[in-house]
């Protein structure tokens, strides 16, 4: 039976939903089009998911949308792919004003091509004062790289007296990360049929609730969403305590 918006509690929904879009090549392969094809239809529901996360008042949306590997990939896909985003950023910056979200990139982002980088930076900038949804986009992102980026910025503070070895602490390494300004994530789903995280906000996802379907993200609508969202619902997330000091902190 189709789910909607009465099945899903909006007391238990979760602050911080980070998205691993896969499937759109595979999506596109089985349709007899080329990899880019499935990537267009993958913005498609991007869109999707972004208005039902701000009708939902999701505060955090995370999308892994270019990994730090991923410049491995045939070279002409690599360029199309930098190409709609610059071309979904132009298209999409409206709507963003409209919903009042603000967008947050994340990743070593001057490597990035001139072109989408400087696309970005404009767009970053026009939504910076809006007060809704954070929409955060991983791009050349890789969990260890932002990581390893962290401990090299704490080690020459060190090094220079800035910080004492004695103070570094788990706030002090959220503050030197990529992803500083987020908080940690509660749901994380991956579509597409496999079951890993694929170098994903490691640190973020300490604690996080994993959700995967086989559901290729060209396909991944409304209904695949709430799906999601109930699962995680019947969830009890302990953080290390037992069910009986959960249930005796709910009373």
């Amino acid at each position: 039976m189709p789910l909607n918006d009465k099945d899903i509690s909006t007391e238990k929904l979760p602050k911080h939903i980070a998205i691993i879009m896969d499937g759109n090549g595979r999506w596109a392969k089985k349709r007899n089009q080329n990899r880019v094809f499935g990537h267009h239809e993958g913005v498609k529901r991007v869109r999707e998911i972004v208005e039902k996360s701000v009708e939902l008042k999701i505060p955090y949306l995370t999308l892994y949308t270019f990994s730090t590997e991923n410049w491995n990939r045939p070279k002409d896909e690599v360029d199309a792919l930098m190409n709609l985003l610059v071309e979904t950023l132009n298209d999409q910056v409206s709507d963003l004003m409209k919903q009042n979200i603000r967008l947050n990139a994340i990743g070593d982002l001057k490597k990035l091509p001139k072109n989408t980088y400087n696309t970005l930076q404009k767009v970053l900038e026009k939504t910076a004062n809006n007060q809704g949804m954070m929409l955060s986009i991983a791009l050349n992102y890789g969990g260890r790289d932002e990581l390893l980026h962290a401990s090299k910025i704490i080690a020459k503070k060190v090094k220079n007296n800035i910080i004492l070895p004695e103070n570094i602490d788990e706030n002090k390494i959220n503050s030197h990360l990529y992803s500083q300004n987020l908080p940690d994530v509660d749901l994380m789903i991956r579509t597409g049929g496999e079951k890993r995280i694929s170098n994903f906000l490691l640190w973020k996802l300490a604690y996080a609730e994993l959700y995967f379907t086989d559901t290729l993200w060209p396909d991944f609508k409304q209904q695949n969403f709430y799906k999601a969202l109930s699962d995680y619902q019947k969830r009890e997330r302990r953080f290390g305590k037992t069910s009986e000091q959960i249930d005796h902190e709910k009373h």
